[in-house]
């Protein structure tokens, strides 16, 4: 499984993934300042999974026919101390996902 790591999450947060899950982050694909739209339409072909904490993805994109599943993260903020608990049930979420699907995450 391909997981791309949204440009507003720490990129520590890769080492929390299981082995079996290969995470990359928008900055190490120079895809920083995508709009949502553009950077779902070309992380489709790659990756698996978008983990991103961008709450307006649902509502602001039309996300039929999309491939790349999203995992949205609902915490405090945005700092790895408030984000790194949740990767526990984000590996649990990555074994049952289905493409398409937008799977909240909560502290």
């Amino acid at each position: 499984m391909r997981v791309l790591l949204d440009e507003n999450l720490p990129h520590k947060l890769k080492q929390l993934f299981e082995d079996d899950v290969e995470v990359v982050t928008v900055g190490y694909r120079g895809w920083e300042g995508k709009e949502n739209g553009d950077l779902l339409r070309i992380a489709e072909s790659e990756f698996d999974v978008l983990v991103t904490m961008d709450q307006g993805i649902p509502h602001q994109q039309n996300l039929t026919g999309i491939k790349i599943s999203i995992v949205l993260l609902e915490a405090e903020s945005n700092r790895y101390e408030d984000l790194a608990p949740l990767i526990f049930r984000v590996n649990t979420v990555l074994k049952t996902i289905k493409d398409g699907q937008v799977v909240p995450v909560r502290s």
